[in-house]
């Protein structure tokens, strides 16, 4: 029984063509003995794009198993990103689906293969840790620095504006509207106006 291969194929502008991936893709299948399932093609579509209809259609068919392999062209036809790259691999490895990169020199099927797939899920973990560090050093560096977070404390509410809310307030304004009007938001606006009380 032939194994039987998806092939899919990518251009990121309508100007631009698939033929060459068409060629060398079925010449692969043709090559190796494989039964094309079916040929899936985004057309002028952008690769950091999440949606893309005809890779949301072989991803759907690879959960129903339909086929045995999957084959790009390159990498970049396929994934946006390492992250979903890996996502994608460890999802097709779960399902018991080979991947393909023909100019990638992948193919997950092999020793070296899966070799290389191992070496592409310890990059995209190391791009997480350090994406995870560059976010957590930068919280830390706002605290240092007292930065605020969130709603502006009543301290770094500017003298003018302050005196504009008690004037919208003395005109029956709710801190609501006085809020949208000055640009803050309801909660600092009672704030204020609770802070004067105070004092």
């Amino acid at each position: 029984m032939k194994k039987k291969v998806a092939l899919y194929y990518r251009v990121s502008t309508a100007d631009q063509s698939i033929t060459l991936q068409q060629t060398d893709l079925r010449r692969y299948a043709e090559a190796r003995g494989c039964e094309v399932y079916k040929e899936y093609s985004d057309e002028g579509v952008s690769g950091s794009k999440e949606k893309r209809p005809a890779l949301n259609r072989l991803m759907d068919d690879a959960r129903k198993r339909r086929f045995d392999a999957v084959a790009v062209w390159r990498f970049d036809r396929f994934a946006r990103s390492t992250q979903h790259l890996v996502k994608a691999l460890e999802e097709f490895k779960h399902l018991s689906i080979d991947f393909v990169s023909f100019n990638g020199s992948l193919d997950t099927g092999s020793p070296a293969g899966k070799l290389m797939f191992t070496v592409i899920a310890a990059m995209a973990a190391f791009e997480r840790d350090i994406l995870i560090e560059r976010v957590t050093a930068g919280v830390r560096q706002a605290i240092a620095k007292r930065k605020s977070w969130g709603r502006s404390p009543v301290e770094q509410v500017d003298p003018t504006i302050t005196a504009r809310i008690h004037k919208w307030k003395k005109v029956g304004l709710g801190c609501h509207r006085i809020g949208k009007k000055v640009g803050l938001s309801s909660r600092t606006v009672w704030k204020v106006l609770q802070r004067q009380k105070v004092a």
